[in-house]
C-alpha cells in the first residue's frame, strides 16, 4: 500500500512540476509484447519522467536498469528501487559484462526496460548525446525480435540539473520514435550509429542532425 501511495503521489509531483505531455504514440506503443526503451540522458529525473507516463497497467510491467552501487545504498533508495520503481538493478562496474547482458536479456522476456545507453549523464550542452556503450548492441544481437524504441527526453537537463536535489518547474516532453532492430550480419558500429541517429532524429530542435 505505501508503494503504490507513493507512486501515486510521484505521478502527480512529476506531472505538476514538469507539465510532461507524453508522445501521443506512447499508449499504442505500450502494449502487448515487452519493448526495450533507449533515451537520452541528462539527469536523474529522466526515467521518473518517462516511467510517470506510462499508463499505470503498462507502468506495472515496465522497469527502469539502473546501478545497484547508486540504488541500494540507504534504505530509502532501495525501497524505491524494490518497490515503487521496480529496478532492474545491474552491477555497473563488474568484471563480466556479458552477465549484464544476460541479465537484461532474461528480463526482456517477461517485462519492458528503460535503459541509458549513454551510460552516465550528458554534462556537455554543446553536445546532442554521447556515444552508446557497446552493450546495446549485445542486447539487440541477443534479442532480434525486441523493438528497440528510441525515446527523447527533453528539458530534463535544465528541470534537475546535476548536483542539485530539488527539481526547478519546468515544461518537459518526450518523443517516441519508429522500433528498430539488428540487421543480419549488421556489426556493432554501424548498428550503434543507426541507433544514436534514430534517437538524435527526434530532438525537435535538431531534427535531421
Amino acid at each position: 500500500m505505501l508503494a503504490k501511495l507513493i507512486d501515486f503521489l510521484l505521478c502527480r509531483l512529476t506531472s505538476f512540476l514538469t507539465g510532461v505531455r507524453p508522445a501521443k504514440n506512447i499508449a499504442l506503443q505500450s502494449v502487448g509484447k515487452p519493448r526495450l526503451y533507449y533515451a537520452n540522458h541528462n539527469s536523474h529525473g529522466d526515467f521518473i519522467l518517462f516511467w510517470v507516463s506510462l499508463p499505470y497497467e503498462v507502468r506495472k510491467n515496465t522497469r527502469p536498469v539502473a546501478g545497484a552501487d547508486y540504488w541500494q545504498k540507504g534504505s530509502i533508495r532501495s525501497f524505491l528501487a524494490k518497490k515503487v520503481f521496480n529496478m532492474l538493478l545491474i552491477e555497473r562496474n563488474g568484471n563480466d559484462p556479458k552477465a549484464v547482458t544476460e541479465q537484461i536479456s532474461q528480463a526482456l522476456k517477461k517485462d519492458s526496460l528503460i535503459i541509458f545507453p549513454e551510460g552516465t549523464r550528458k554534462t556537455d550542452d554543446d553536445m546532442l548525446i554521447q556515444p552508446f556503450k557497446s552493450g546495446l548492441y549485445y542486447l539487440a544481437k541477443d534479442n532480434p525480435d525486441v523493438d528497440f524504441i528510441p525515446v527523447w527526453i527533453s528539458n530534463t537537463h535544465n528541470l534537475l540539473p546535476k548536483g542539485f536535489v530539488v527539481p526547478v518547474p519546468l515544461l518537459c516532453d518526450l518523443y517516441l520514435g519508429d522500433p528498430i532492430h539488428i540487421q543480419p550480419e549488421e556489426d556493432k558500429t554501424h548498428f550503434l550509429a543507426r541507433a544514436e541517429q534514430a534517437l538524435i532524429n527526434l530532438n525537435p530542435k535538431y531534427q535531421g542532425a
